[in-house]
C-alpha cells in the first residue's frame, strides 16, 4: 500500500512537472510588439493629429524659407523643417511597429493655412506666419503633454514626452521672432499720428 502510494505520487508529480513545462513552452512570447500592442483609440487619434501637424510644420517651414523677408523668420522656418522632419520619421517608425497607418496628407484646416500663407510675401508673410506659429505651438504642447501623461502605449508616450521639450523650445523661439518681426514692422512704418499732425 505504501509503495503503491509512492508510485502514484511519483507519477502524479511527473504529470504536474510535465504540464508546467508544456505550459511554459506554449506561453506566447511577450517580447514581440504584436503581443504587447497597447495602442488605444486615443493613442491613434493623437498619432494622426501629430502626423498631420508635423507635415504642416514642414511644409510651412519650407514656405517661410521662400516667402519670408526677415532672416530670423527664414531661419525659424528652416529649423521647423529639420526638427519636424526628424520627429515625423520617429513617429512613422512607431506607427509601423504598431501597424498604425498615419495620414499621408494635410487636413482641411492645415491645407487652408498653407494656401492662405502661400499668397503672402515679405513683412505680411512674416507677421502672419509667426503669429500662427506661436498659436499652433501652444496647442501642440498641450496635446503632447496630455499624451505623455495619459497615453497607454509606452513608445507613443515616450515620443510625446521627448518631443514636447523640443516644442517648448520652438514656442520660446517663435515668441521671440514674433516680437522682433512686430517691432521691425512698426519701426518701418511712419506713425499715423505724425502724419495726421502734418495735414
Amino acid at each position: 500500500m505504501c509503495i503503491r502510494s509512492k508510485g502514484v505520487l511519483a507519477v502524479f508529480g511527473s504529470m504536474l512537472l510535465f504540464g508546467t513545462i508544456t505550459m511554459a513552452q506554449s506561453k506566447p512570447s511577450t517580447n514581440t510588439k504584436t503581443a504587447t500592442n497597447t495602442v488605444t483609440a486615443s493613442d491613434r487619434s493623437f498619432m494622426d493629429e501629430a502626423a498631420q501637424g508635423g507635415m504642416a510644420e514642414v511644409q510651412l517651414g519650407q514656405l517661410a524659407e521662400q516667402n519670408a523677408q526677415s532672416q530670423d523668420v527664414k531661419n525659424f522656418g528652416k529649423k521647423m523643417v529639420e526638427d519636424h522632419s526628424r520627429a515625423n520619421d520617429q513617429l512613422k517608425e512607431i506607427a509601423k511597429e504598431n501597424n498604425v497607418t498615419l495620414p499621408a496628407k494635410l487636413d482641411v484646416k492645415d491645407e487652408a493655412t498653407l494656401q492662405r500663407l502661400s499668397k503672402l510675401h515679405g513683412e505680411a508673410f512674416d507677421k502672419a506666419y509667426m503669429k500662427d506659429m506661436v498659436a499652433d505651438h501652444k496647442k501642440d504642447i498641450a496635446a503632447f503633454r496630455n499624451e505623455a501623461d495619459t497615453g497607454k502605449d509606452t513608445q507613443v508616450k515616450n515620443w510625446a514626452s521627448q518631443t514636447v521639450s523640443i516644442l517648448d523650445g520652438h514656442l520660446k523661439l517663435a515668441e521671440q521672432v514674433n516680437t522682433k518681426v512686430g517691432a521691425e514692422t512698426a519701426a518701418s512704418k511712419p506713425s499715423a499720428m505724425k502724419n495726421a499732425g502734418k495735414s
